[in-house]
């Protein structure tokens, strides 16, 4: 839980970062973050982020050697994409603090587990909330901000991937009889537009004939949000934060028992195969544009170094040809504006190379790396 005197400002203060070199740190270009390429216990890496929003609402990292906070717990790699919501005080949070719980529930267990991964996300949503409730009465709208979550851990020969919310881990595979690469999506996902979210939340709320509702051809929770999970959503969880001073366009209507929102992630544990390549981690911003299918064949078509950011770039192209625009001119309009044309997004692309072949082991066995450092960050409330 977090302390009284936890300062939330100082989580949120305004601050204008010089551009970053640094091969620890990664670069900036105007609105994008990247990293080219990088070293991971399992192989490399490259990771790229695109802002859109006034606010950029897209956290990530990656961490890599202990996965515990004693030395003789996991060893691994440690993947996060938070894809924030409402604004960017969650996903900056769960940036923040995720990665700690999940090492102090691995070091208690001595191991890295499914159940070790979920009670990082249930300690951090707990830590959260508990934060709004501190901030209640001087910024009550935290209530309103929450964040999809994508995790990753690659350990003892295992990946585990675990989701609440709508971004997507795609695995990249050298199958025979399929040339080049086939895809393998490894995550589930909770967004209203499928048919199996409605039906679970039908199922979870049969008295509440409104618990999911079409609204100019999209299905939202409550007519509200599209994601069925997330960290934070504090309105939709806790009745005590849907009232005021809690502005009325958040509010529900009609008082609710019990939680509506649920920050539990769906979890997947995969055995790695000889044939495994590379695994995508991304937010909804890349698929809104390209399928598994597409950015599989990128990656495995393309030089590693910089392969993130040509991730981007395809789904940037994409969106520009929807609007009838030039790439090039899309590249000129501003945050805020640029949400009009494309979301954040958030790419992740890690190799998962042979240990005869892996060349991090000698060169990068400690990593410890947060995107997205350097754009600008400015205070919303």
């Amino acid at each position: 839980m977090l302390s009284g005197n936890y300062n939330y400002l100082n989580m949120v203060k305004p601050c204008w970062k010089p551009l970053m070199e640094d091969d620890q740190i990664g670069r900036t270009d105007g609105l994008l973050w990247y990293k080219d390429l990088g070293f991971h216990v399992n192989g490399e890496f490259s990771m790229a982020v695109i802002q859109a929003n006034n606010l950029l609402e897209d956290q990530t990292q990656i961490e890599s050697g202990q996965l515990s906070s004693s030395n003789s717990g996991p060893y691994g790699t440690f993947i996060g994409v938070f894809d924030g919501h409402g604004g960017p005080e969650t996903s900056r949070f769960v940036n923040e603090h995720l990665f700690a719980h999940l090492k102090k529930f691995a070091s208690e267990d001595q191991e890295m587990s499914a159940d070790v991964i979920k009670k990082a996300f249930l300690a951090t949503e707990d830590a959260f909330l508990s934060l709004v409730k501190e901030q209640w009465r001087v910024c009550p709208q935290i209530a309103s901000v929450g964040t999809c979550c994508l995790v990753g851990v690659i350990c003892d020969g295992l990946v585990y991937i675990a989701n609440a919310g709508d971004s997507r881990a795609v695995l990249g595979r050298a199958d025979r009889g399929v040339r080049g690469v086939s895809s393998m999506q490894l995550s589930t996902e909770h967004n209203a537009n499928l048919a199996s979210v409605r039906n679970e939340l039908q199922s979870l709320h049969p008295d509440d004939p409104k618990i999911v509702v079409l609204k100019h051809n999209v299905w939202r929770v409550k007519g509200i949000i599209q994601v069925s999970r997330s960290i934070g959503d504090a309105y939709l969880k806790k009745a005590e934060f849907n009232r005021e001073p809690l502005l009325a366009k958040f509010r529900l209507p009609e008082p609710f028992s019990k939680p509506i929102l649920n920050p539990e992630p769906s979890i997947y544990v995969h055995k790695l195969n000889p044939k495994d390549r590379f695994l995508i981690f991304a937010s909804d911003g890349l698929w809104e544009h390209l399928s598994n299918e597409e950015a599989v064949g990128i990656v495995h078509n393309y030089p590693r170094n910089g392969i993130a950011r040509r991730l981007v770039k395809a789904a940037l192209q994409i969106a520009a040809k929807k609007r009838e625009m030039r790439y090039s001119d899309l590249k000129k309009i501003d945050r805020g504006v640029r949400r009009h044309f494309h979301d954040d997004i958030t790419v992740i692309v890690v190799f998962l190379d042979p240990p005869s072949t892996n060349r991090a082991s000698a060169r990068a066995s400690v990593l410890s790396i947060k995107g997205t450092q350097g754009l600008p960050r400015t205070n919303k409330l």
